[in-house]
């Protein structure tokens, strides 16, 4: 299956939640809140999705970077169907090109895909932390 990816600033909506109905992560994203998915991709520095050759999406990743330092990958997200063709490894690396100045890229893995990351040759953190504010 031919992939395509591609820098895509003004994804929609309505396909930003289809790949994350799709690929399992919704349980983990507001997907029935609308106002919050419009921010999470307005305010979303890199996003890169994948297509299929018939242009339906089957992966995305969204994140947020200041170009010099630091790079968060929220959300990496691929078809289920669509698993295990080297989508979600390509998203990351082409996150990675569109900040390439970015010194630590970093995720936070959703528990059944920590095996996904090993494979994919990330380094494992133990010293990470998640402080909340706001609820």
């Amino acid at each position: 299956m031919p992939i395509t990816y591609a820098l895509e600033p003004n994804l929609s909506v309505s396909e930003f939640k289809q790949v994350l109905i799709a690929s399992g992560l919704a349980e983990r994203r507001p997907i029935e809140d609308t106002p919050r998915l419009e921010k999470m991709l307005a305010n979303a520095d890199v996003i890169v999705v994948a297509r299929d050759d018939q242009g339906k999406i089957v992966g995305v990743a969204r994140s947020i970077t200041d170009y010099a330092y630091c790079l968060y990958c929220s959300d990496l997200a691929v078809d289920t169907s669509a698993q295990g063709n080297g989508i979600g490894r390509r998203l990351l690396e082409e996150t990675a090109k569109a900040a390439p100045k970015v010194k630590s890229c970093l995720l936070t893995s959703a528990p059944g895909a920590v095996s996904f990351y090993e494979q994919a040759g990330c380094e494992r953190l133990a010293d990470t932390f998640r402080f909340h504010v706001n609820s």
